[in-house]
């Protein structure tokens, strides 16, 4: 672990292999897992505030699941997140050449909203979670389904935080990124991940 700012960062986001493979997954994280996304406060108003920008993308489904359910549910430990379809699937998904994709994202990619999609989803495989002292941890979450994330990023050269720059400059900003870039440096060249 490292730390930077008031941040705790696991090295295996610096050192481990990662980068999504959708034509080898097919997006199976929108669909597979026991919960939604996690959400910030401010997008569980956004996901209400833009909803008819990224509607016209969701499955039938997915637009009765929030219908019914709301733009948000709370999950067992109490906190916000996506609404899913039976209990599997994100509400806000859609399928594309029998690749699953966000409906937000492409209401953004196509300029209708400005909303690109919940943090959590754009900095996956990173979890973040925010200790009592207002410390954020920035761990390294392993699922089986990104097998194919792992294989490519290990043949590409490519850890977890390269593959995430843009989320990780969304959420953090640029002078962090640049921050986890010199750890990486400083790994590299010293050989040793205790730091």
């Amino acid at each position: 672990m490292i730390q930077i700012d008031d941040k705790i960062v696991s090295t295996d986001l610096l050192t481990e292999p990662f980068c999504c493979d959708l034509d080898a997954c097919k997006g199976i994280c929108c669909v597979e897992g026991n919960a939604g996304a996690p959400l910030e406060d401010d997008e569980v108003d956004r996901l209400e505030e833009e909803f008819e920008a990224y509607k016209p993308y969701m499955k039938p489904e997915g637009i009765q699941a929030v219908e019914q359910n709301g733009f948000m549910v709370m999950d067992e430990e109490g906190e916000c997140t996506t609404t899913l379809i039976n209990g599997a699937e994100c509400a806000y998904s859609f399928e594309e050449n029998g690749v699953t994709l966000c409906a937000i994202e492409r209401a953004y990619n196509e300029g209708k909203t400005q909303f690109k999609k919940p943090i959590s989803c754009h900095l996956y495989p990173i979890r973040v979670v925010r200790f009592g002292n207002g410390t954020l941890g920035l761990n390294y979450h392993r699922w089986d389904v990104c097998q194919p994330a792992c294989a490519k990023g290990a043949k590409c050269g490519v850890p977890v935080y390269r593959m995430l720059r843009e989320p990780i400059i969304r959420r953090f900003g640029a002078e962090f990124f640049e921050a986890l870039e010199q750890a990486e440096q400083y790994l590299k060249t010293e050989g040793n991940s205790d730091l």
